[in-house]
């Protein structure tokens, strides 16, 4: 398969005009003519999940995360972005990146993160686009049967990778959940939506310490916080699956590197 050929299944699947005006989304680096047999897939495009894809043999990396989000004037190899620029092109290994456009997809990053804690049934977006109701931010799913909200966070701490400092609870431990709203990364622009959606609980990355706060003390559901890195990587396996299901006779891995920038937990 060629580099073109697997992008385009991939864009079938995150169509890159989905994606938020400021992000960066498409092909980093890479020739699309190249020949591509192996791809990893990774959240982070940082120096150890590169190391890996140079190790493994990879052709092509997928990650969710933007290695230029914004404006640069140099690839120098003696910076960090720029020293994986270099490796990447040394080693003819192409970068690709499905940031927002793979949050909002149907399925997208939100919908692995819902399965991988237990909901079940249909999910439906948190915040759908006006024009598809089936896509947009979040997801709300049920749980098979009502829980604690204490039962619920420990089936979260085991649904999803490990990292340093686990997940933060806010809510009575006794408190029931059933109905669920779900948000890879960094989720509390959400919390006003959840709130309206009548969920029990919202799981996501990133709360902030005031809009978590005031949130809790004007009664909205319960809060459970990951790490941004844990909230991501279940969609991992999702995109592999997508990439296979499309024709694309390529062999594909999901890095298991933490890439979670918080590293120690004391």
């Amino acid at each position: 398969m060629t580099l073109a050929e697997v992008i385009e299944v991939l864009e079938a699947a995150y169509p890159p005009a989905r994606a938020e005006s400021w992000d960066a989304v498409g092909l980093v680096c890479g020739d699309p003519a190249q020949p591509v047999g192996r791809v990893l897939f990774a959240v982070d495009p940082v120096r150890a999940v590169i190391d890996e894809a140079v190790e493994w043999g990879a052709d092509l990396i997928v990650v969710h995360h933007p290695l230029y989000l914004r404006g640069t004037t140099t690839v120098a190899a003696d910076t960090p972005k720029g020293r994986i620029v270099h490796t990447l092109i040394k080693h003819d290994i192409a970068l690709y990146t499905a940031h927002t456009n793979a949050d909002v997809a149907n399925p997208g990053v939100s919908d692995a993160l819902a399965r991988a804690v237990g909901l079940v049934g249909d999910l439906v977006p948190l915040r759908p686009f006006p024009d598809d109701p089936w896509r947009g931010l979040g997801r709300i799913g049920e749980l098979p049967e009502p829980v604690t909200l204490e039962e619920f966070a420990v089936a979260v701490a085991e649904g999803l990778p490990k990292t340093s400092w686990g997940i933060r609870v806010a809510g009575d431990p006794s408190r029931r959940v059933a109905r669920v709203a779900v948000s890879g990364g960094a989720g509390d622009s959400l919390l006003e939506t959840a709130r309206a959606a009548g969920v029990d609980a919202f799981l996501t990355a990133d709360l902030r310490h005031h809009p978590a706060s005031e949130f809790a003390e004007a009664g909205g559901p319960a809060l459970i916080d990951a790490a941004h890195w844990a909230t991501e990587w279940p969609w991992l396996g999702g995109a592999a699956s997508i990439l296979r299901g499309g024709g694309v006779t390529v062999d594909t891995r999901v890095s298991a590197t933490v890439t979670d920038a918080w590293t120690r937990g004391y």
